[in-house]
């Protein structure tokens, strides 16, 4: 028995539409705001653009950056939002955005709060925390400058939940999303400060733009300075040389004349045996004649 082909039916042409429908209402797409009117102080500004710096000039080619602009992670509402002070989202080159849409990007790998006098006026914590839970951000580092006991605490993202890390923990100020450590460094001007580290001491610090380049200034400085010797080194090897060589000439030049010494030596020399032998000669051809 023969197989039955089957039938294959030509694609339906679109429905002109007749008429326009009548809604109960207009449509309301949802507004994202970018910002928002906050009193920040001058402190807390430079600890977040300095974090910022730091995270940029390390990440930027591996991760997207921002700072204080609006996380959304509900599409049908702008009230779900944060706006930490650093976060950090893996994976992808930076670029710039004006709000970052979860749904759209995905949640930030890592995020950072530093708290501030301005903070006195925001929700409680607990309520940040609770809307860090839903947003997806599965680190989340609490920096508070003041707090000279417990300056950093950090949520990690656990099966839908955040949970706080143990103060005794001993990894506690690991950065797990980076790979860093985190430390509380002294600055001159804006006091403790946040800083990334690559070993749990603390040693071996992120740098900030300034020092980066404050760094690579003295290294210039050292390879000029190190380039100067050698030219001055070669210099020196240089005249060694010329010394060496006047030396070697004027030994040549020495030895040149003690030769012309010499010949002139052995030349009067056999003069005097000639003249010798001459004499002895004459008295022994006058000897002959006398006997």
């Amino acid at each position: 028995m023969s197989a039955i082909e089957p039938t294959v039916r030509p694609p339906a042409a679109p429905r002109e539409r007749v008429r326009a429908h009548v809604y109960s209402r207009p449509p309301e797409p949802v507004y994202f705001p970018e910002s928002e009117e906050a009193p920040v102080t001058n402190r807390h500004l430079e600890l977040r653009t300095a974090l910022y710096l730091i995270l940029k000039r390390e990440l930027a080619h591996t991760a997207t950056l921002g700072s204080d602009q609006f996380v959304y992670w509900d599409p049908r509402t702008s009230k779900k939002r944060l706006a930490p002070d650093a976060f950090v989202r893996l994976g992808v080159p930076h670029r710039t955005f004006r709000t970052w849409k979860t749904w759209l990007h995905g949640a930030p790998d890592l995020a950072v709060e530093i708290v501030s006098e301005s903070d006195e006026g925001e929700p409680d914590w607990d309520e940040k925390l609770a809307r860090y839970r839903a947003s997806g951000i599965r680190e989340v580092v609490r920096f508070h400058p003041d707090d000279r006991e417990r300056p950093i605490r950090v949520w990690d993202a656990h099966d839908g939940d955040l949970v706080e890390r143990a103060p005794d923990d001993p990894a506690l100020r690991a950065c797990e999303a980076l790979g860093l450590w985190w430390t509380v460094v002294e600055d001159p001007s804006v006091g403790a400060m946040l800083r990334l580290a690559r070993d749990r001491e603390g040693r071996e610090l992120l740098p900030t733009p300034d020092e980066a380049e404050a760094k690579a200034r003295e290294v210039e400085a050292r390879a000029r300075e190190a380039e100067a010797k050698a030219r001055e080194s070669e210099a020196k090897a240089r005249e060694s040389e010329a010394k060496a060589r006047e030396s070697e000439a004027k030994a040549r030049e020495s030895e040149a004349k003690a030769r012309e010494a010499n010949k002139k030596l052995e030349a009067e020399m056999e003069a005097l045996r000639a003249e010798l032998a001459q004499a002895k000669g004459k008295r022994r051809t006058r000897r002959r004649s006398q006997g």
